[in-house]
């Protein structure tokens, strides 16, 4: 388990001075990350929220070396760099150890960038990709993504005569991670720093390519004030709509079990984008929602050998 006491005397590889929004998990991820880091590490990342907000010319908050990809490459630009660095270690060229840390938002990781990092996946690079998922296009204007969860609202889901909000359920990502036979997959939140930092640390301490799935409350786009990013995290955990678990070597094995499984509207009811769902005619929706959540929680605990 990641010790506080030491994270405390770390130096600060992720700085602030950043331009990410007030309350806005991204910047939390990455700190927490490169807290978690015992070795030097090279960072890549794809466009999105985290990326122009931390490296605006002439100044960059990443106190490592950092290569920006664009959305689709992230996979590939860590790939690329990883097998480099094999190859002049072999030669004698370079001496030490060094890590690769990819990071992406849902846009770059669910959708424009799968194919690269499935092939990077499937490649076995030793690398560690990271998803900072806020459950939509942040970045360009709250646009749906593979991510976002039924029912909520975007710029290109909208509800209103017509529609209300995204008609199709999320897709499960870090199943078809867990299906490349990898060694090390997990999912997380931005609001226990603990499990998150120990998973990162797991993670880079793995042999071989490993993906970490971090639930990443957006306060713009999920409309709630910014100081309740943690709360919003830990209310997706308590509800069973972002189970927190990690799957090693195969094996499932679930991190954060709620004591008492609160229903999915104490999660949707703080967020602007679930607002609509709370109109009369609305509740089919609602329910739809709480029998998928309960039907993904039960195979999880299946899968986990705990049912």
């Amino acid at each position: 388990m990641a010790n506080i006491k030491e994270l405390s005397k770390k130096e600060e590889l992720f700085t602030g001075g950043h331009r990410l929004c007030a309350g806005c998990g991204a910047g939390i991820v990455a700190r927490q990350t490169l807290l978690a880091t015992d070795t030097p590490v090279v960072v890549t990342n794809a466009t999105g929220c985290l990326e122009v907000a931390s490296t605006i010319f002439p100044f960059t908050s990443w106190n490592v070396p950092f290569f920006h990809s664009a959305f689709e490459n992230a996979g590939a630009t860590a790939s690329g760099i990883e097998s480099a660095y094999r190859s002049l270690k072999k030669q004698g060229k370079l001496e030490g150890d060094i890590r690769f840390i990819a990071f992406g938002g849902d846009g770059g990781t669910y959708d424009i960038g799968l194919q690269s990092l499935s092939g990077a996946m499937e490649r076995r690079h030793r690398m560690v990709y990271i998803c900072y998922n806020n459950e939509a296009y942040m970045n360009t204007g709250i646009q749906r993504s593979g991510a976002t969860p039924k029912g909520a609202h975007t710029t290109t889901a909208p509800m209103g005569k017509v529609k209300q909000g995204k008609e199709q359920v999320r897709k499960d990502l870090t199943a078809i991670m867990v299906a490349h036979e990898i060694p090390y997959v997990a999912q997380s939140i931005v609001g226990n720093w603990n499990d998150y930092i120990t998973k990162v640390q797991k993670a880079l301490n793995t042999d071989g390519p490993a993906f970490i799935n971090v639930l990443q409350p957006c306060r713009l786009g999920w409309a709630y004030p910014p100081e309740d990013t943690m709360l919003m995290g830990r209310l997706a955990v308590e509800t069973c709509m972002w189970p927190v678990y990690e799957v090693v070597n195969g094996e499932y094995k679930i991190t954060m079990k709620p004591k008492e499984k609160k229903p999915v509207v104490e999660f949707l009811k703080p967020q602007g984008r679930f607002k609509h769902l709370f109109r009369p005619e609305n509740k089919p929706i609602l329910d739809e929602i709480q029998a998928e959540v309960d039907r993904k929680w039960e195979k999880l605990l299946k899968l986990a050998g705990e049912k």
